[in-house]
């Protein structure tokens, strides 16, 4: 009967660590999120591309994250809104990324005691991913009027209640990471609107949404 009773005991407490397992933090918008910190002169409406690089090799962010991040942050706090005329080209560029997990032993030993400490916030591991991009800055014809680097840095820990799922959790590292080097980008562009701005107004409408040379997504 001890035996029966301790058995139950261990499936029952797998049963609820497991099921725990998707009780952790909602990443509802926070996917799609970017903050309100707009440059003190905007630039012209632009044709706005991204180049993932390497981070279309990494297993977290989605191919449509960059692109979607740049959008949405260039729009928001950048440029002027348009319906039509568009006046040179701004592109994301991912020149760098890594991502490390730690803690997996952690993870190791939380399965022999069957996740019971994770039950109570103990984490399981840790994404911690490195980001460095740049912003080029470009004219009607494609020529380079100045690039901007920004490094950002992100560390999302998977545990249940206190932390993020193992299927949340890397591509939320890779969003993190970017959107801090978006936000160190930011303020060079707005040292740099009042030279950038006559520079793309003189160069003229964009003809070809298509940056010249180039095969990034639009």
């Amino acid at each position: 009967m001890t035996n029966n009773f301790g058995n139950s005991r261990v499936l029952w407490l797998t049963t609820f660590a497991l099921a725990g397992l998707g009780a952790c933090k909602s990443v509802k918008g926070t996917f799609t999120a970017t903050p309100t910190a707009v440059i003190s002169k905007r630039l012209p409406p632009m044709e706005i591309t991204a180049d993932s690089g390497p981070l279309a090799m990494n297993d977290g962010a989605l191919p449509e994250d960059p692109l979607r991040m740049f959008k949405s942050e260039l729009q928001r706090n950048v440029v002027e809104p348009t319906d039509t005329a568009t006046y040179g080209y701004a592109r994301l560029v991912v020149t760098k990324v890594k991502t490390v997990r730690t803690g997996r032993s952690l993870q190791a030993a939380q399965v022999i005691t069957f996740l019971v400490p994770s039950i109570f916030g103990a984490p399981l591991e840790w994404y911690k991913t490195d980001i460095q991009a740049e912003v080029q800055m470009m004219n009607s014809n494609g020529e380079l009027l100045g690039t901007y680097t920004g490094k950002g840095t992100s560390s999302v820990k998977v545990a249940m209640y206190s932390g993020y799922s193992q299927t949340d959790a890397p591509r939320l590292a890779d969003v993190l990471a970017l959107r801090e080097a978006l936000a160190q980008i930011r303020p060079q562009l707005d040292t740099a609107a009042t030279r950038l701005r006559p520079l793309l107004l003189a160069g003229g409408e964009v003809n070809n949404p298509t940056l010249p040379g180039s095969s990034s997504s639009r």
